[in-house]
């Protein structure tokens, strides 16, 4: 098979796995104890709350496609079909999940964690747990359409318009729209406005596991998508040869560095720095052998946030999608 043909079917396994991931996280983790994650899908719990007969996934439906709609005309965007088919299948298949997982429709509506599977799955107890797990699982679902060559819609789309409208940056624009979202769920859910909380109980404490939720979503999403940061930078300086050095990185680490020939600003004696990208787990090899070879040497350590080239990531394109 061809590889362009299999790596196009591969993305496309990807945006249905990610959709199915996203999914499961809501309906087994986060609906049935009405967290608000932001987003088009936390709205929707907001509003299933207010009109429990109609499914979440349903109130996905009603945000999404009007939203492909303004993005096709206040933003002019082409819309690939990864995006398309993302956006309107994670509601099906959230819906179809809930049905399968509610014994009747009654608890369907309620959307009772006790009747979730046979209650196998209640958490009700330890409301964290399923906070933490449905996020992983949303961030995890989100990230692996993105890597995919798509994205899930909703405040994305939010984001962009007040981007070009209103002049308000996308990570901030992504923050109003969730940060509206969690205020809707607050005063819905948490004042016990909602027709589906617990017996009118109201729950403020909820908007708070709704912000951790939504933390954990985007670590998740940036973690799948980019990766641990686990790089390191490194700057050894000396006014020593470091041929010794320079054959330890090319032989034993595989690797190569950059040279760059300088002075001291007070000595004004030549020096010699090397700039040198490796894994975290290489740092403690190079300081040994740079305490061998030169004791007196100045080494600085920092954090390489991305790396980008020859033996590293390749260059992203201009249509692929940075969280951060």
């Amino acid at each position: 098979m061809d590889k362009r043909v299999q790596k196009e079917i591969m993305s496309w396994v990807g945006v249905f796995s990610g959709c199915t991931i996203l999914a499961a996280g809501f309906v087994f983790f986060i609906n049935p104890y009405n967290i608000v994650p932001g987003g088009v899908y936390g709205a929707s719990i907001v509003l299933h709350s207010l009109f429990p007969s109609i499914q979440v996934g349903t109130f996905g439906y009603m945000f999404d496609i009007p939203l492909l709609i303004l993005s096709v005309v206040l933003l002019g965007s082409r819309l690939g079909a990864k995006t398309c088919v993302a956006a309107l299948t994670t509601p099906l298949i959230m819906n179809v999940m809930s049905q399968m997982a509610y014994p009747t429709r009654e608890a369907l509506e309620s959307l009772d964690p006790a009747l979730l599977l046979g209650g196998m799955l209640d958490m009700s107890d330890q409301l964290i747990l399923p906070v933490i797990i449905g996020s992983v699982l949303i961030g995890l679902g989100c990230g692996i359409i993105v890597k995919s060559g798509a994205t899930s819609g909703g405040t994305d789309i939010v984001a962009m318009i007040l981007q070009k409208y209103c002049h308000i940056r996308f990570s901030r624009g992504i923050l109003l729209a969730d940060g509206v979202v969690v205020l809707f769920g607050l005063v819905v859910i948490g004042f016990g406005i909602g027709g589906n909380t617990e017996g009118g109980r109201s729950d403020i404490f909820l908007s708070f596991y709704s912000l951790i939720s939504i933390y954990l979503i985007a670590r998740v999403i940036a973690q799948t998508i980019n990766g641990s940061k686990d790089d390191k930078i490194l700057f050894i300086i000396s006014d020593q040869n470091l041929n010794e050095l320079h054959q330890y990185i090319l032989q034993v680490l595989d690797r190569t560095a950059t040279l760059v020939k300088g002075s001291g600003l007070y000595t004004r004696n030549d020096k010699e720095m090397v700039f040198l990208v490796i894994s975290y787990k290489e740092v403690q090899m190079v300081k040994r052998k740079v305490k061998e070879v030169d004791p007196r040497a100045f080494v600085v350590v920092t954090d390489a946030y991305d790396t980008y080239g020859e033996g590293w990531k390749a260059l992203p394109n201009e249509d692929e999608i940075q969280p951060e």
